[in-house]
C-alpha cells in the first residue's frame, strides 16, 4: 500500500537466569502496566483532524519514553513475568501471558491509566479497526464480572504504539516496582490487576471502582 513501513532485528546475548518472558505469571501476582493507555484513540483522531495539541503532546511523550525504566525496575525486584503491551493491546497481551503461563488474569478498569486526553477522543468515537478486532479476540477467553465502565473497558482493547511493559510481580513486591518505574521516569506506573490460579476464563474484567473517579488521567 502507500504507507512506507520499515523493519529491524536486535541480536544480542542474555543469560538465561535474566531472561523475563512471558511465561512465569504466578497465582497470587500483582500486575503492574508501566505506561498510560490510548494511543490508538489519539493517534486515530489525529489522522481525522480531530486532535487537539496537548493530547497529541502526552501521547508522544509516552510513545517515544524508552521502557528501560520498567524493565530495570522488574530487574531489581525480581518479577516473574514481562510482556509488552502493543497492537493487541492490553487485554490481549495479558490474556496471551495467562495463556502461557496456564492462568487467569484479572484487570481492573477502575486503575487503568489513561493518557490525557484519550478518554473524550475515545467518547468521540476516533477508533479505529484494531479495537474491534482485538475485542472479538480477546472474548471467547474472557469473562466480565457485573457492569465495568464501558468506556473505560473500552481502553483494553485499544491498539497500542509504543506501549509499556505489563509485569507480572509478587504480591509484596508491587509497590516497590512502582515507586522505581515512577522514580525512573515511567510516571504513569500502576497496579492494574493480578493474577488467579488458571480458570476457564484467561482475562477477567472487573468493574471499575465507584469510589474513585470515572477515569483517571496521568
Amino acid at each position: 500500500d502507500a504507507e512506507i513501513k520499515y523493519g529491524l532485528s536486535v541480536t544480542g546475548v542474555v543469560h538465561p537466569q535474566d531472561l523475563l518472558t512471558n511465561q512465569r505469571a504466578q497465582p497470587g501476582d500483582a500486575l503492574v502496566l508501566t505506561k498510560a493507555l490510548g494511543t490508538g484513540f489519539v493517534t486515530t483522531a489525529f489522522k481525522g483532524e480531530r486532535c487537539p495539541d496537548d493530547a497529541l503532546a502526552a501521547a508522544c511523550a509516552s510513545m517515544v519514553q524508552l521502557n528501560v525504566a520498567g524493565r530495570d525496575a522488574a530487574r531489581e525486584v525480581k518479577a516473574n513475568a514481562s510482556t509488552d503491551v502493543t497492537g493487541f493491546g492490553l487485554a490481549g497481551h495479558a490474556g496471551e501471558m495467562a495463556e502461557a503461563s496456564g492462568v487467569t488474569a484479572v484487570l481492573e478498569v477502575h486503575r487503568l491509566p489513561i493518557l490525557p486526553g484519550a478518554a473524550a477522543l475515545a467518547q468521540q468515537g476516533n477508533r479505529n479497526r484494531a479495537c474491534r478486532s482485538n475485542r472479538k479476540f480477546a472474548e471467547p477467553r474472557m469473562r466480565i464480572e457485573g457492569q465495568p465502565d464501558e468506556l473505560l473497558t473500552e481502553f483494553l482493547f485499544d491498539p497500542q504504539t509504543s506501549g509499556g511493559l505489563l509485569i507480572s510481580v509478587p504480591q509484596e513486591r508491587a509497590e516497590p516496582l512502582v515507586a522505581r518505574a515512577r522514580a525512573a521516569g515511567a510516571v504513569a506506573a500502576c497496579i492494574v490487576g493480578a493474577i488467579l490460579p488458571q480458570q476457564e476464563a484467561r482475562i477477567v474484567i472487573r468493574p471499575y471502582c465507584r469510589r474513585v473517579g470515572r477515569h483517571r488521567e496521568t
